[in-house]
């Protein structure tokens, strides 16, 4: 008899942080911190209510928090970790700089953001 796969996060993580920065000719930067709660089922995203990121042109915030998303569940999604997804994500901190700030990098954030997460799960709980 085969077990179901786990479902992730087993239990709340709170305040997983990322720093992405490349310095170089196409420079990247995003800071996010994100927290990661069980769910019925899914996959869902929210953004903390009252998040302020100075940041110009502020039309672009939305399309970073989408990156941080999608970046979160393309790693969530990789079959290697054996998991079901069952989780919503909320948003808490974002900064983002006018050099360097943009989807890609947000992206990339949110991918390091989920895999920190599943990192603390793998490690014993003290």
């Amino acid at each position: 008899m085969m077990s179901a796969p786990p479902t992730f996060p087993p239990y709340p993580i709170r305040g997983v942080r990322v720093l992405h920065q490349r310095q170089n000719c196409a420079p990247h930067f995003a800071a996010v911190t994100v927290d990661f709660e069980p769910a019925a089922e899914g996959f869902r995203f929210e953004v903390a209510e009252g998040l302020t990121v100075e940041y110009e042109p502020a039309g672009d915030l939305p399309c970073f928090f989408d990156a941080v998303a999608a970046g979160i569940m393309e790693q969530l999604s990789l079959p290697e970790h054996g998991v079901v997804t069952a989780t919503k994500v909320v948003l808490r901190q974002a900064r983002a700089e006018t050099f360097g700030s943009h989807e890609l990098a947000f992206k990339i954030a949110g991918y390091l953001a989920a895999r920190k997460a599943l990192e603390r799960t793998a490690a014993p709980r003290v």
